[in-house]
């Protein structure tokens, strides 16, 4: 008896030292819903934002403000895609898994560094036309053994946690339409959690529930009504019925589906058992286009609160109420406890797009406060008692253009932000870049396939005059904000030179890193925002950093990879930025590992001087800034996508057609648009190309409207 027991308390001590947070196990235990719920104070990070709060906290404190500088090199990886890396890396069980640009999947002994496996889904090169920001993906989630990724063409897809073998996989969105996924999927007792991205180009938004062991679907809710009028069989059925689909006017948004996609945000609450999850922006982005100007449009801009079991929906508020200037709600959500006017209040936070930071009731979305933390134009403020913003009149541009603060990009974008609860603080990656809204309504013609927003673009064409182009740069930067969210106020500010910077991370130890476009990984004292370590990456920073312990050291680790929405639309802000191989960079305190300088490639040189055009060179102007500017840039000033002043195609009309026109590079991702150009407008394209290759920009010129924008 004696020696039976002796088996037993021997076989529950080594049970307990493998389930020791952070420690190796010889294959992923998996992860199940008590272990989720469990995580806010462990060493591992087991989901998008560490735990099911999304504050990206860690309680680890080994790293710190005092030795922090200690930091070095403990191992990195290089990955075959040279595109925007946004993943955010889990740990579980000693593995360390990522995605990458493409939507490709590692997993790596967290230690060492050593690859286990990868899983490539294969996503079709010409699927990243419909890719609004980059071909990029934001992680992984993991349960009971498996890994789940979103695909770029819309599958979701488990893999075994030990193999990286494909186990199941279900396309979660119509192939017949150009929705896309780049967002982290979320688990939820036994249930994937994923939405879609696609707003611009002409789709109806949703989020969807699947069996996490069999991918059947176990729910589905809709952000906007049907376009037919007809109930879906959906969970949103009820609530659209009743509350939404009255809030919709006119034709316009039934051809492009009215957008509102549920692409990033979401958080639950395991004791009010409630999912919380960001909405995006309208299609067309024009309210005037979409909804004849009338209208809240819900669920557009809005953050929903729904059971996870069943999709019910519990409550909604709406940030920027019948949205005309890509406002999305899909910035990061934030849950905590604070302090307010003496009461412990259970508050949900985010910072949107529109430049106002929201502090919600979570159990009853009520507003409990709202401040901007940055510069707004578009509204004075936000009323307490309604809930609605106080609007600038002229900023909807029906009759006039506006230049608005935030633009597009918004004061906040996808980068995650953080909370600090020893100091009370959010740490938010906010930008500052102005816009020209100006309203095409008059001539918009819905384009399938394409950017459909109802706005004209051409008055965002750089200015050709040097000291007006320097003028404009000067006006957009990036900052990190510590935001003190009960009194509403900035703590402390870094300013950034460049505006499309990194998201969040902050721990214990009194640290907050970020990243920066221009190159760096930085960590800053949480309470004073004062720099105490920097390290170069030559390569741009965009993802957020994440940490854990495991044998007793703690880790610090950050996807490098410049890319996004910045990168391809507003590449004149940080000009001649190569595009290099995306890295996974992992940190401990006197780490020595060295990663390789990276070999920067140098500018292509084109003798363009025989070369010429029977083109249109204003026509051409027109044409690429409709077509080609969300991707190249205005004025084509890109040159993180191919720089095309610099490409082999220009030199001759037929290889400029085979490429635009008869798609000969679609593998690589750039598909042919003979659907929106004729042979004729293409040569037109190259003929405008070759001018600004020559130095002979075309001032801007009148053109047709409803092109698209640079998009977030």
């Amino acid at each position: 008896m004696r020696a039976t027991r002796f088996i037993l308390v021997v076989a529950a001590v080594l049970v307990a030292a493998a389930c020791q947070r952070g420690e190796d196990a010889a294959a992923p235990r998996g992860v199940d819903q008590a272990r989720l719920e469990a995580a806010e104070g462990n060493a591992e990070w087991l989901s998008y934002g560490r735990s099911y709060s999304e504050q990206r906290h860690s309680p680890l404190t080994q790293v710190n403000a005092e030795n922090v500088g200690q930091l070095g090199l403990a191992w990195y990886a290089e990955f075959d895609t040279d595109r925007g890396q946004e993943a955010t890396p889990l740990m579980v069980d000693g593995v360390l898994y990522t995605t990458t640009a493409w939507s490709k999947v590692y997993a790596f002994d967290a230690r060492t560094g050593q690859l286990k496996w990868s899983f490539d889904p294969k996503v079709p090169g010409q699927k990243g036309m419909d890719a609004c920001c980059d071909v990029v993906n934001r992680g992984v989630a993991v349960w009971n053994g498996k890994v789940y990724v979103g695909a770029l063409d819309g599958r979701l897809i488990a893999v075994d946690a030990a193999t990286g073998k494909p186990v199941w996989s279900v396309q979660t969105t119509d192939t017949s339409k150009p929705y896309t996924i780049t967002g982290a999927p979320r688990v939820i007792k036994g249930k994937v959690l994923i939405g879609n991205g696609g707003g611009e180009y002409g789709v109806r938004g949703y989020l969807s529930a699947y069996d996490a062991e069999s991918g059947q679907l176990a729910w589905r809710f809709y952000t906007a009504p049907n376009p037919q009028g007809l109930p879906d069989n959906a969970a949103s059925d009820k609530v659209m019925a009743e509350k939404a689909a009255a809030t919709w006017s006119g034709e316009g948004w039934k051809q492009s589906g009215g957008g509102a996609t549920v692409w990033d945000a979401m958080a639950y609450d395991p004791a009010l058992d409630i999912l919380y999850v960001g909405v995006g922006n309208g299609s067309p982005w024009n309210h005037q286009v979409r909804s004849d100007g009338v209208g809240d449009n819900l669920f557009v801009s809005s953050i929903l609160a729904l059971k996870p079991d069943t999709g019910a929906y519990v409550w909604h508020y709406q940030t920027t109420p019948g949205e005309t200037w890509d406002y999305t709600a899909t910035q990061h959500i934030i849950l905590a406890d604070l302090n307010i006017g003496g009461q412990v209040r259970k508050v949900l936070m985010q910072a949107p797009k529109n430049g106002f930071f929201y502090v919600l009731d979570r159990a009853t979305g009520q507003l409990i406060s709202a401040k901007n933390y940055v510069p707004v134009t578009w509204a004075t403020s936000v009323d307490v008692r309604t809930g609605r913003p106080v609007e600038n009149p002229a900023a909807r541009y029906q009759n006039a253009p506006a230049i608005q603060m935030p633009a597009p990009f918004g004061a906040h974008n996808w980068h995650p932000m953080a909370f600090n609860p020893k100091h009370g603080l959010v740490y938010i990656p906010a930008q500052q870049v102005p816009f020209a809204y100006t309203n095409a309504a008059a001539d918009y013609s819905y384009r399938p396939g394409a950017w459909n927003t109802g706005l004209d673009f051409l008055a965002n064409a750089l200015p050709t005059d040097q000291a007006v182009l320097a003028a404009t740069k000067a006006m957009i930067k990036g900052q990190l904000i510590a935001w003190d969210p009960v009194a509403q106020k900035a703590r402390w500010t870094v300013d950034h030179p460049y505006f499309w910077n990194a998201g969040v991370l902050t721990t214990a130890g009194d640290l907050v890193f970020q990243g920066a476009a221009q190159g760096e990984f930085s960590a800053y004292h949480a309470g004073t925002g004062q720099k105490l370590w920097t390290y170069k990456t030559t390569n741009g920073v965009i993802a957020a950093p994440m940490t854990y312990e495991l044998g007793g050291e703690q880790y610090v680790a950050i996807m490098v990879g410049y890319g996004g929405a910045g990168a391809l639309s507003a590449p004149f802000v940080l000009p001649d930025r190569p595009r290099l191989p995306g890295r996974l960079l992992v940190f401990k305190l006197g780490g020595t590992a060295k990663a390789p300088e990276y070999e920067l490639p140098e500018r292509a040189k084109l003798d363009l001087t025989a070369v010429s055009s029977t083109g249109d060179v204003r026509r051409g102007f027109e044409l690429f800034h409709i077509n080609c500017q969300v991707c190249h840039g205005p004025n084509a000033s890109g040159a993180f996508l191919p720089d095309l002043k610099a490409s082999q195609m220009l030199l001759s009309p037929e290889s400029f057609h085979s490429v635009l026109i008869d798609g000969a590079l679609a593998p690589r991702g750039m598909p042919s648009f003979k659907a929106f150009l004729t042979p004729a407008e293409a040569e037109d394209l190259r003929a405008y190309i070759l001018s600004e290759a020559k130095g002979q920009p075309v001032p801007a010129v009148p053109a047709p409207k409803g092109g698209p924008a640079p998009k977030t």
